[in-house]
C-alpha cells in the first residue's frame, strides 16, 4: 500500500529524463498515478535523444551493451532477464506500429534492441573468476545452454545445429586470433547484444505520453535551480526552475544521471560523477568498402570485451551502426571532475566531481584522454587492424555516476518523505530501463517490503565500504585536470598498425 500522504492524484515530479527517470515515469503511471511530470534541462523532444542532433547524455547514445553476465550478482542476472523479455516486446509493437504514429526519431524498421550476442574474449587462454561465477548462475537458472564456451567440446559440437552457416566461426573469433597462432578462450553469451539507447529512451518517452505523463523540457523550463522546502525545511515539495517557476510536489524523484550530485550535493557521499571514453571509426561508404561493411555487420560481429569482462585494459565495442561507425570504449580509468558546488538550498559549498558536457555546467570540447586513445589504438592495432588503417575519426566523453559499491541507489534521502533518490548507474544501468521502473513502483509503494535486488538499492555509506574509488577523492590520480588530453593528431596510427 502507497504510503497515507501519497495518492493516485498527488502531483510527483521526477527530475531527469534518461534511462531511470523514464522508466520510473513510465511504471508510475501505468500503476495509475495520474499526475507524473518529468522535467529535464536537455529538448530532447527537438532531438530524440540523437547525440548528432546535439544530445549530451549517458542515455543517449548509439548503443549499449544488453548482458546478463553478472558472475555471482545474481540478482542483477535475474532482473537482465526480465528487462529482455520487455527488450523483445518493444521491438515487435514498434515493428507495428503505424509510422505517422510514431515519434520523431522512430520509425518501423528500426531496432531496440539487436540481440548479436556478447563476447568475453580472454587474452590469457583461461576463464576469469567473473567468467566461471557467471556460468554457475546462469546454470542454476536453467539457462545454460544459452552460453557457449569457446573451445568446450559439448558447447563447439552444438554450435553448428543453434548458429547460421558460418556464424559461430566468425563470431566466435572476430579479431582472427586463430589465424595468427594466438589462444582463443572467452564465453559467447547468445541472450546478448546491443540496445540502440537514443531511440529506445525516444521509444519510452512516446510510452511515457500515451499513459498521461507530462514532460517539461529546455534549458529554462526544464532545468532545476533548486528544491522547494517544506516550513521546517526537513522535506521536499517542489523545485524551482531556472525559469524561475515554482512546480510543487507531494513526492520527487531525483533521476539526474551523472549530474545527481551536483543538484543535490548530501548524495556524493555515496556516489561520484565519473566519465568513461569513447572512439568512432568510420567504415568508408559502403559500395567502396562492402567487405567491411560485412564484417563488422551485428549479423557478423559482436559486442565485445577484449581480455575479458574484468581483465584487461577495459575495452569493449561494438558492431558497426546503419551509418557505418564502430564504437570501442574504454573504462579501464574512469576520471572525475572536482569542481566548487554551492548547495541552492542551503548555500553551503561542497567540492564535488561534477560533468563537463556540452550542458552542465560550462560547455566542453569533446576531447578524451589521451591515455584512453592509447588504450584504445593498441587493442585496435593489435585485434583490429582493418580499423587502424581507417585512424579515429571521433571521439566522446560518456559521463556517469559510479556509486560506493556499483549498486544503484533507489531510495529515500533519509529523514526527507518528499524526495527519493533513483540514480548511481555506474556504467551499467541502462539495459535494466524495461524494468527499472517496476523496482521503483514498488518502493515507493511498500517501502519496508524490498525485493532482493531493492535491498541493494538502499542508502548507505562510506562506512560500508567503499570499493569503486570514491575514497580517492580530488586527491586521487583519476582527476580530469591531471590528465593530458588527446590531440585530433592523437588519434591516427602508425605504420605499425599495418603489421
Amino acid at each position: 500500500m502507497a504510503p497515507t500522504s501519497l495518492s493516485k492524484q498527488s502531483p510527483i515530479v521526477i527530475v531527469g529524463a534518461g534511462a531511470f527517470g523514464l522508466s520510473s515515469a513510465l511504471y508510475l503511471a501505468q500503476a495509475g498515478y495520474t499526475n507524473v511530470t518529468v522535467f529535464d534541462k536537455q529538448p530532447y523532444d527537438k532531438n530524440a535523444y540523437s547525440t548528432a542532433d546535439g544530445a549530451d547524455a549517458a542515455s543517449a547514445d548509439f548503443n549499449k551493451v544488453m548482458r546478463m553476465s553478472y558472475g555471482d550478482e545474481i540478482d542483477y542476472q535475474r532482473l537482465a532477464w526480465d528487462a529482455i523479455q520487455i527488450w523483445d516486446v518493444w521491438n515487435k509493437q514498434l515493428s507495428a506500429s503505424a509510422a505517422q504514429d510514431l515519434p520523431a526519431g522512430l520509425k518501423p524498421s528500426d531496432k531496440l534492441w539487436d540481440n548479436c550476442g556478447f563476447l568475453r574474449m580472454s587474452t590469457d587462454g583461461g576463464l576469469s573468476a567473473f567468467e566461471h561465477s557467471t556460468l554457475r548462475n546462469i546454470t542454476r537458472e536453467g539457462l545454460r545452454s544459452t552460453q557457449f564456451v569457446i573451445g568446450d567440446e559439448d558447447d563447439e559440437k552444438r554450435a553448428p545445429f543453434y548458429f547460421r552457416e558460418g556464424e559461430w566461426e566468425k563470431k566466435k573469433d572476430p579479431f582472427h586470433r586463430q589465424k595468427k597462432g594466438e589462444s582463443l578462450a572467452g564465453v559467447f553469451d547468445t541472450t546478448a547484444g546491443y540496445v540502440d539507447a537514443s531511440k529506445a529512451c525516444a521509444w519510452v518517452m512516446h510510452l511515457c505520453r500515451q499513459s498521461g505523463v507530462q514532460f517539461v523540457l529546455g534549458e529554462k523550463d526544464g532545468q532545476v535551480s533548486s528544491f522547494i522546502k517544506s516550513p521546517t525545511g526537513k522535506k521536499t515539495v517542489g523545485i524551482k526552475t531556472v525559469a524561475g517557476k515554482e512546480h510543487r510536489s507531494e513526492f520527487l524523484i531525483l533521476a539526474a544521471g551523472p549530474w545527481t550530485p551536483y543538484l543535490f550535493p548530501a548524495v556524493s557521499s555515496l556516489m561520484e560523477t565519473t566519465v568513461g571514453s569513447v572512439a568512432y571509426f568510420q567504415l568508408p561508404p559502403k559500395n567502396k568498402a562492402p567487405h567491411l561493411w560485412e564484417r563488422f555487420s551485428p549479423e557478423n560481429f559482436p559486442v565485445f570485451a577484449y581480455g575479458g569482462w574484468t581483465k584487461g585494459l577495459g575495452i569493449g565495442g561494438f558492431p558497426r551502426t546503419a551509418d557505418g561507425i564502430v564504437k570501442i570504449g574504454y573504462r579501464g580509468v574512469k576520471y572525475t571532475n572536482y569542481e566548487d558546488v554551492e548547495e541552492k538550498t542551503t548555500g553551503t559549498k561542497h567540492r564535488i566531481s561534477v560533468p563537463k558536457t556540452k550542458y552542465w555546467p560550462e560547455p566542453s570540447e569533446p576531447a578524451i584522454t589521451r591515455q584512453a586513445v592509447e588504450a584504445i589504438k593498441s587493442v585496435v592495432r593489435e585485434a583490429l587492424p582493418e580499423l587502424a588503417e581507417l585512424g579515429i575519426a571521433g571521439c566522446r566523453n560518456c559521463w556517469y555516476t559510479d556509486t560506493l559499491d556499483t549498486d544503484f541507489v533507489v531510495d529515500r534521502v533519509p529523514g526527507d518523505d518528499g524526495m527519493m533518490i533513483c540514480s548511481g548507474g555506474s556504467g551499467h544501468g541502462f539495459k535494466f530501463l524495461p524494468v527499472l521502473g517496476r523496482e521503483v513502483v514498488k518502493i515507493v509503494e511498500t517501502p519496508t517490503e524490498r525485493s532482493a535486488i531493492a535491498k541493494r538499492w538502499r542508502w548507505r555509506t562510506k562506512a560500508s565500504g567503499p570499493r569503486n574509488g570514491l575514497e580517492e577523492g580530488e586527491s586521487g590520480p583519476r582527476n580530469w585536470k591531471k590528465q593530458e588530453m588527446a590531440r585530433p593528431e592523437d588519434w591516427k596510427f602508425d605504420m605499425r598498425a599495418k603489421l
